[in-house]
């Protein structure tokens, strides 16, 4: 596969995504659609320093939308859910706000 930030394209914050931070120590992430869960788990360890206990994917197709008479669909994308392990510090994206 290519670099880290290629796998690992950006967080999701949603509320149940927020919800399963809480409560679970499990994070989201959008991912390369072709990224497997090894290359999703050491991307995760390699960029934010953290131990990784397991990763659940999601496949997702692109919608249809029309524009007009034209008939186009948006990509189709992937979303992994990232377990921490108990005792890891929980990844933080927005330190700063």
């Amino acid at each position: 596969m290519k670099s880290l930030y290629d796998i690992i394209q950006a967080p999701l914050i949603t509320e149940k995504i927020t919800q399963l931070k809480t409560d679970h120590q499990t994070v989201a992430f959008r991912v390369h659609r072709h990224a497997n869960k090894v290359e999703i788990k050491q991307a995760v360890e390699r960029l934010f320093k953290v131990k990784v206990d397991s990763v659940h994917t999601a496949q997702f197709h692109g919608k249809k939308k029309r524009l007009g008479r034209n008939v186009g669909h948006r990509q189709d994308w992937k979303k992994a859910y990232v377990k921490l392990k108990a005792g890891e510090k929980m990844i933080e994206l927005f330190d700063n706000v």
